[in-house]
């Protein structure tokens, strides 16, 4: 998938700025999700759960894909990719899946701030919209983080620390 450019410094006020903004975070989003995943001890990937209990590292990934595309479908999208099998999704497909549903996003996104700024099927705004894929995916990362480290496929402390460098990634 082609990336979304990013937004250049502009003279004009932050204002006339702010829904590429609000773009950019978004896909900065889905690139700390690819960055996770590209760190991710492959060992952590399908490895059970010591309880037995809960999703897998692979699920909780087709999960975070899953509910993007059920947004996309509540709103009504153009483009609707397909969801991802918790059970059988691979590295290589979970990524694909995320860029996929991250361009979808983006394009419904950026319809909605070119127009009324609302997502149908979802309240208040575009930009509460962004606010929550962004905490949800968040969340998720945190889990597989969690996780991975309970399996004993920590991620690399340098992996853990560059999931905060929005400025670079």
């Amino acid at each position: 998938m082609p990336k979304e450019p990013r937004a250049k410094p502009q003279s004009e006020p932050y204002s006339t700025q702010l829904p590429l903004a609000l773009l950019n975070a978004l896909d900065t989003n889905n690139r700390i999700n690819l960055y996770l995943i590209e760190n991710l001890p492959t060992e952590a990937w399908n490895a059970k759960l010591p309880d037995g209990k809960g999703r897998t590292i692979a699920a909780i990934v087709a999960h975070m894909h899953n509910v993007r595309v059920m947004w996309l479908k509540a709103a009504k999208a153009e483009e609707i990719p397909e969801q991802l099998d918790r059970a059988t999704v691979t590295l290589a497909q979970a990524t694909r899946a995320l860029d996929g549903s991250r361009a979808a996003l983006h394009k419904l996104c950026r319809q909605a701030l070119e127009t009324d700024g609302r997502i149908k099927g979802f309240r208040p705004d575009v930009a509460g919209f962004v606010g929550y894929l962004i905490a949800h995916d968040a969340h998720h990362r945190g889990q597989i983080a969690m996780l991975a480290r309970q399996l004993g496929h920590p991620l690399p402390q340098k992996a853990v620390f560059g999931m905060w460098e929005w400025g670079r990634r």
